[in-house]
This record gives C-alpha cells, sequence and structure tokens, in this order.
C-alpha cells in the first residue's frame, strides 16, 4: 500500500513539473527519489529479516520456557517426596534412638546413676551461683573469684564424700564377687562369670574419671584415691587387672576402640595421646575379656 501511494506521488509530481522542466532537470528530480526509494526496500527486507529472526528466537525462548516449567514441577515433586521420606526417617531414627537411650538407662546400675546425677547437680549448680554472682556488678572481681572457688571445693568435697559412700558399695560387691570364687566349684574347662567384676571396673574408672577433673586439693581426695586403689588390689587378688591407659601414646596396633578424636594444640603434630577412658580395659590371668573405649587427643 506504502508503495502504491509513493509511486501515484512521484508520477503527479512528474505530470507537474513535466512543462516547466528540461529532460535533464527531470533526471534530477527524479533520481533523488529513485535512490530513496530503492534504499527504503533495502531497509524493509532488512527489518523483514530481522522480524523473521526474532520470531524465530522467541519461538525457541518459549519452548526453553515450557521446558523449564516442567522441569521446576519435576524437581518439585522430588523434592516433596524426598521431604516426606526424610520426615519418615527422622521419625524412625527418633524412635530408634529413644529405645536405645531406654535400654541404656535401665542398663545402668544404681550406684553408677548416683554417680553421674552428683556430677551433673554439681556442674548445674556452678552454673546457677555463677549466673547468681555476675548480677553483682558492683562486687569486685577477686571477691567472686574468691567466692566461686570456695563454692566449687565445696561442691567437689561433697562429691568425694558421695564417692567414698560409692567405694564403700563396690568393696562389698568384691566380697561378693570373692565368696562366688569361693563357692563354686572349680573346673578347668568353664569360663567364669564376669559380669559382676566388669561392672565393678565400669564404677571404677567413673570414678577415677571424675577425680580427674577435680582440684588435687580438696579436703579427702587423697583418702578417696586410696580406698580406689584398694578397689583395684582387690580386683586383682580375684584375678582382674585394668591396665593403665590414660596418658598413653596411642597407635593403630593396639586393642581399643577410638570413641571420639579431639584437637590438641599443646601436642605435637602426628602426636596421639589417650586423653580419657570411657569404658576400661579388663584382664583376667593376663587375657583381656573386655576391650577399653577411650578418647584420643591428636597434635
Amino acid at each position: 500500500m506504502k508503495k502504491v501511494i509513493l509511486a501515484l506521488f512521484l508520477f503527479s509530481s512528474v505530470g507537474a513539473f513535466a512543462q516547466n522542466v528540461t529532460r535533464e532537470d527531470f533526471d534530477k528530480e527524479i533520481k533523488p527519489l529513485t535512490d530513496k526509494v530503492k534504499t527504503l526496500q533495502s531497509d524493509n527486507s532488512k527489518l523483514k529479516s530481522e522480524i523473521a529472526t526474532l520470531n524465530s528466537k522467541l519461538s525457541i525462548a518459549n519452548k526453553s520456557i515450557d521446558s523449564l516449567k516442567s522441569q521446576t514441577q519435576e524437581n518439585s515433586n522430588a523434592i516433596s517426596q524426598t521431604a516426606n521420606e526424610l520426615g519418615i526417617k527422622i521419625k524412625e531414627t527418633g524412635d530408634k534412638n529413644e529405645g536405645k537411650i531406654t535400654e541404656v538407662s535401665e542398663s545402668l546400675s544404681k550406684n553408677s546413676l548416683y554417680g553421674i546425677i552428683g556430677v551433673l547437680s554439681a556442674l548445674l549448680l556452678s552454673g546457677l551461683l555463677y549466673w547468681l554472682l555476675s548480677k553483682r556488678q558492683k562486687t569486685d572481681k577477686t571477691e567472686v573469684i574468691e567466692q566461686l572457688s570456695q563454692t566449687k571445693s565445696s561442691i567437689e568435697e561433697s562429691l568425694v564424700k558421695e564417692f567414698g559412700k560409692q567405694t564403700d558399695l563396690i568393696e562389698s560387691q568384691l566380697h561378693l564377687l570373692a565368696q562366688q570364687k569361693t563357692g563354686s566349684p572349680s573346673n578347668a574347662n568353664s569360663e567364669p562369670d564376669h559380669s559382676l567384676a566388669l561392672k565393678v571396673a565400669d564404677e571404677i574408672t567413673l570414678i577415677e574419671r571424675n577425680i580427674n577433673l577435680m582440684d588435687k586439693n580438696v579436703k579427702g581426695l587423697k583418702q578417696l584415691l586410696r580406698s580406689v586403689q584398694k578397689l583395684k588390689d582387690n580386683l586383682a587378688a580375684n584375678g582382674y587387672e585394668i591396665p593403665e591407659l590414660l596418658g598413653k601414646q596411642f597407635h593403630q596396633g593396639m586393642k581399643l576402640m577410638v570413641v571420639n578424636s579431639v584437637p590438641d594444640d599443646n601436642l605435637k603434630k602426628g602426636d596421639e595421646i589417650i586423653s580419657k577412658i570411657i569404658k576400661p580395659q579388663v584382664n583376667y590371668n593376663e587375657k583381656m575379656i573386655q576391650s577399653a573405649q577411650v578418647e584420643v587427643s591428636v597434635g
């Protein structure tokens, strides 16, 4: 339509000036117009080509968007399914852990439970006292530290007394162990029941682990250490030995289980030291009947 209008305009222009201009003037007038028409036609062709290219790109983009929408929906469905499965697994794991915790709680001896409760109560009381004392901002710092130290000493003295009572109970268990050995008929082929001895060994280790956390100058601590050594001697008299592993160098050939490894900047690089006994190694007549569970500090 534009071409037709342009042509009519050209012809009308030519008719208007045909009578007043020469051939040469006519050519001068018409040539620029012809060149402009050609330029417009060329530009129009380029625009059509670019529009076709843009339409092609737009079609490809629409297809990509549809593909992305489909993939997004699939990912959303997969995430929902995974979340549901994970929720079920978490619930199952929680149920299993609750069952295991119940079993462990039921298997703890009464004396060991008292010891753990005592230590936890001491830690809780220490934290509470520290919080209360920290509220007194006008109190001199030295006085606060001294009060905390006195409180800590008092708590540790109470724990020493409790552990002392516990050693008396353990000693009675050792007497029972000796009576069992004396009363049971000797049979070279039968393996004795080690359950009571292993229980006593575990309780001795628990007491020693708590002693290592206390100040060495606590009142009654030396007497408690003598009582613990006496228990070990009684165990040894019945053929049971608890090898000393705390502070020993750890190497891969040792027959024990490493429960946890913690970094220690005070050790040389590559050094591994047994820093905590979770469960003691117990030997009977120089033969291991229980392997140790330990924590190792790594340099």
